[in-house]
């Protein structure tokens, strides 16, 4: 009698804990929306516009970040292909033939009677801003050349994002 008792106490309790979920249920289910306060709403859009602006502004670092390393890629293998054009030439295009001499055999004086290129693998392309790279002969500090980009500006100096990227500098 006392285990009858006790499963009859049990599934009583069962029952009432069931209805009452029920209820709770019932009353959540049933309950009008009322939607967002105001300030509910304004919280809400303003930490959306936080989020915004925080990814907006690591995006924008990333790919200055990117254009940069992409300029001074470009300009190694300008290096490279210079030092190419040295060995088969015997001497580094002068300023007035420029890079262009690594693509086409150059037609100002001195033409090179030795050029087997194109010693880059397509047309001189801009750099990551749309300028042209910037070649000089020589270069400084006794160097026999500098290529360079006046970076996102387009002008001389500049820091930052701003700076100019050359050939002999390190990051």
């Amino acid at each position: 009698s006392f285990q009858f008792f006790s499963i009859s106490a049990q599934l009583f309790y069962k029952k009432k804990v069931k209805m009452k979920m029920t209820k709770k249920l019932y009353a959540i289910m049933t309950k009008e929306d009322e939607g967002f306060s105001y300030i509910e709403t304004l919280v809400c859009i303003a930490v959306i516009l936080l989020l915004t602006v925080v990814v907006g502004v690591s995006s924008i670092k990333i790919i200055d970040s990117a254009k940069e390393t992409k300029c001074e890629k470009e300009i190694a293998t300008f290096k490279q292909a210079l030092e190419h054009y040295y060995t088969a030439c015997g001497s580094f295009p002068w300023e007035v033939q420029g890079l262009k001499a690594l693509w086409e055999k150059p037609i100002l004086y001195p033409v090179p009677s030795r050029w087997k290129g194109p010693y880059i693998d397509t047309e001189l392309p801009l750099d990551p801003w749309g300028n042209e790279y910037l070649y000089k002969v020589p270069g400084p500090n006794n160097l026999p050349y500098e290529i360079f980009s006046y970076g996102s500006d387009g002008e001389k100096g500049g820091e930052g994002a701003l700076k100019d990227i050359y050939s002999w500098k390190r990051r």
